[in-house]
């Protein structure tokens, strides 16, 4: 059965989310909230409006930004938001600069990967992970890994929507938290209460979107 979807009653400027209520499961956590991101990955005037309100953020006007890191699936996201922070006369300590957009590679392990010819963009950069939507932190865990290893900086942690404040002490900047999903959860697997209680799954989800069951 496909998902029933609506619209939020929030806005942060001219971004809306489009949620839906069930059973989800991600590759990190059971949900019973899916928040879809399809438009603002794809599209790029909704690119463009996550872009504008994250580049008025406290983290990304007074932080040194070399490279932006996007995952799940936020490259459109986050070239427009490169050009925000680059942009003359935007207020930034990035106005002028240059700014390296990067999207994840995973190898057969799952670990982040990055070819000889990329490495340069995250060796001793300030690099920024930007995420649609954080739950459990995992994949973010698993960006901070891959920059530290490439030997870069973790500059800070941006996302359209986050359930979590901060990840290893790291602040978390997102246009949505857990304050605009009323009743949001997230679950281990093994301690998912809708599973316990025979509670069907609803859809499988990931950065590409969702498979309903």
């Amino acid at each position: 059965m496909e998902p029933r979807f609506f619209k939020i009653p929030v806005c942060v400027g001219d971004v809306s989310l489009r949620v839906a209520k069930g059973h989800f499961a991600t590759r990190n956590s059971h949900t019973n909230y899916f928040v879809d991101v399809t438009d603002q990955q794809s599209c790029i005037r909704h690119a463009e409006a996550v872009a504008q309100q994250l580049a008025q953020r406290n983290l990304t006007q007074h932080l040194m930004v070399d490279t932006i890191l996007c995952m799940d699936g936020t490259r459109v996201i986050g070239t427009c938001l490169a050009q925000k922070l680059s942009q003359g006369g935007f207020r930034s300590i990035n106005a002028g600069k240059e700014i390296y957009v990067l999207r994840e590679n995973a190898g057969t392990s799952g670990k982040l990967i990055f070819r000889d010819n990329a490495r340069f963009m995250l060796e001793e950069k300030n690099v920024l992970l930007l995420l649609a939507s954080v739950t459990t932190g995992g994949t973010v865990r698993r960006g901070i890994e891959c920059i530290q290893y490439y030997k870069g900086n973790v500059a800070g942690i941006a996302a359209i929507y986050s359930h979590q404040k901060e990840i290893d002490d790291i602040p978390v900047v997102s246009l949505f938290d857990t304050n605009d999903l009323p009743g949001y959860a997230s679950y281990l697997p093994e301690e998912c209460p809708m599973c316990k209680e025979k509670q069907e799954l609803d859809a499988v989800v990931d950065k590409y979107g969702y498979s309903a069951l």
